[in-house]
């Protein structure tokens, strides 16, 4: 298979329960396997903000980057739910909807408003500098994503969605190598890929505490609130050039250093795949990379 037209930025993917889900520019395909033991494709052509002037435009883009994990991802999780619990326990409609509202508030007031409220209260009782402040409440931050990360792992269904993570990685790097996409092949490759969501996660955390450290004093606690929120649009897309600047410099030392961290994280969230969790990925991918290299398919959901 022929890597002329890899971009980097283009091909990306996400683990489903029991599938993967892969990105192009233009398309998506997830493959899941059913509780029969077939592998059922769903593809999609992406439309809108995906193919619009915004998603190549330096750290605007970082937003549909956002979204997509926050939309099509929770979209597509639900329909490899889906496929697992059958037509009488559905998710759909309100109900994913609100599922995804609720997940986003979840995430936001976990990560980003808990740890300023502890640390206001640290800085009102032991008197610190809100300089020194706003360093605790990066480093609180820091260790609760990294707990909550290593905590879930320990989960026996979450633990099998990081092989299908796993396994997304390893197909990417080897069609990046230029590998022919076989189980055995792809098995070969690494666990890692500095493009993965979870370094995305930690960059976005390390950037939250450069940011409000810099911030300086805000004595109240509602603005410093509301601050958290505000900036996590600016704290993406920063995070997200950074990403891509680090991705596309793993040939020098520097880019790799910059790199590491990222990758090091992910130790946490992926799992060695047996060759039929890697069957699935190879599957998912090479209906994304069809579609994407044809004119003649309009993608379907």
């Amino acid at each position: 298979m022929s890597t002329e037209k890899l971009k980097l930025p283009s091909y990306g993917g996400q683990a489903l329960i029991e599938g993967v889900l892969m990105r192009g520019s233009n398309y998506l395909a997830a493959a899941m396997r059913d509780p029969s033991g077939q592998i059922q494709i769903v593809t999609e052509k992406l439309q809108g903000l995906y193919t619009s002037r915004i998603a190549k435009i330096p750290f605007l883009r970082g937003l549909i980057i956002m979204w997509d994990a926050l939309g099509l991802g929770t979209k597509y999780i639900t329909i490899s739910a889906n496929y697992q619990t059958g037509e009488d326990e559905k998710i759909e409609g309100p109900v994913l909807f609100g599922t995804l509202i609720f997940s986003f508030a979840l995430a936001i007031g976990l990560f980003f408003l808990a740890p300023a409220g502890l640390a206001a209260l640290l800085e009102k009782w032991i008197n610190l500098s809100p300089f020194i402040t706003n360093l605790i409440e990066g480093l609180i931050r820091l260790i609760m994503v990294v707990l909550y990360i290593w905590s879930v792992g320990k989960m026996s269904d979450i633990k099998r969605v990081f092989t299908y993570h796993g396994a997304e990685h390893k197909t990417i790097n080897a069609f990046e190598a230029g590998e022919e996409l076989t189980p055995e092949n792809v098995k070969k490759y690494s666990l890692f890929h500095p493009r993965c969501g979870t370094g995305f996660i930690l960059i976005l955390v390390i950037f939250s505490v450069i940011l409000f450290a810099l911030l300086g004093p805000i004595p109240n606690i509602i603005l410093r609130l509301l601050s958290r929120v505000i900036l996590l649009p600016l704290l993406v897309m920063l995070a997200y050039e950074y990403m891509r600047f680090t991705a596309n410099h793993l040939d020098s030392l520097f880019g790799r250093i910059l790199a590491y961290p990222g990758m090091a994280l992910q130790r946490l969230t992926t799992v060695e795949p047996p060759l039929d969790v890697i069957e699935v990925a190879i599957a998912a991918f090479n209906a994304m990379y069809k579609l994407e290299n044809s004119n003649d398919h309009e993608g379907q959901v």
